[in-house]
């Protein structure tokens, strides 16, 4: 025997084109896969479909409530919301509503935004109300608004609680005064101690300036329940901050009740 022909069988033996490991299926691998996937997706679309459906069904009832030109954004946080309609109470429901419109001919100043924070909203039985334990909101008064609510030209003061107001006399002269803005009970804001900056005032100016400032403008088109906390001049108008416990929305036709009734209430959702 040649002293290499072990060697050679050895060598030949582990080739490895002869060594090749069985191929593998992976086709189950991924059907799993897949069927995992969809468990994980098809419940979460549900909710998702859920949570669409209460917003737009929130957001409809909250326009003709409120009589806004335009359906308010609305979102359901919090997952699932399967489960929170299930139990009739929605955790944290947020919306944003533009140019809600002046009440009526006692409150005219309309809120160019109202953003509201709920927490734990719920419906009535008839379906005539929605109550949220507690809710935060901002709502948003323009100096157009102010401007037509008060008779003169409204604008930014030098300061967050401070606006001007620029008056056309009779003379044909106008002048300029800073008054403080500030909270009042019952929604109110009042203006207060109002100094002239600008042009000369005349006696019987400054008692008319006095009067007109002495009337405060409330607040009427917001949900009932809130109070305003603070008011802040800023460069597009007045900011607004409310708060409160109980906040009731309540629907159009039982809005119109309370008004026959003199009710003060006011909003929908």
């Amino acid at each position: 025997m040649h002293p290499y022909d072990h060697a050679d069988a050895t060598s030949t033996a582990y080739e490895p084109g002869d060594a090749r490991p069985p191929r593998r299926n992976r086709r189950p691998v991924v059907i799993a896969v897949g069927a995992l996937l969809a468990l994980l997706l098809v419940p979460v679309a549900v909710d998702r479909f859920a949570a669409a459906r209460v917003e737009s069904r929130t957001a409809e009832a909250f326009q003709e409530g409120m009589r806004t030109p335009s359906a308010p954004e609305v979102h359901v946080r919090g997952f699932p919301v399967l489960t929170q309609l299930a139990s009739g109470t929605l955790r944290h429901v947020d919306i944003t509503a533009h140019d809600i419109p002046a009440s009526d001919a006692t409150g005219p100043l309309p809120v160019s935004e109202l953003s509201l924070r709920l927490k734990e909203l719920r419906k009535s039985d008839d379906d005539t109300e929605a109550l949220a334990r507690s809710a935060t909101a901002t709502a948003v008064l323009s100096y157009p608004d102010l401007s037509a609510a008060l008779g003169p030209a409204i604008s930014r003061g030098t300061r967050p609680d401070q606006v001007r107001a620029r008056v056309l006399l009779p003379t044909g002269d106008d002048i300029t005064v800073a008054t403080t803005v500030s909270v009042l009970s019952g929604n109110r804001i009042a203006f207060r101690d109002f100094q002239v900056t600008g042009g000369l005032l005349p006696e019987v100016g400054r008692v008319a300036l006095g009067t007109l400032f002495e009337r405060p403008i409330q607040l009427r088109n917001i949900p009932q329940g809130l109070r305003l906390r603070s008011v802040t001049a800023t460069q597009s108008g007045l900011i607004a901050r409310l708060s409160g416990e109980s906040v009731t929305f309540r629907s159009d036709s039982a809005q119109r009740d309370d008004s026959v009734r003199g009710d003060s209430s006011y909003g929908n959702v």
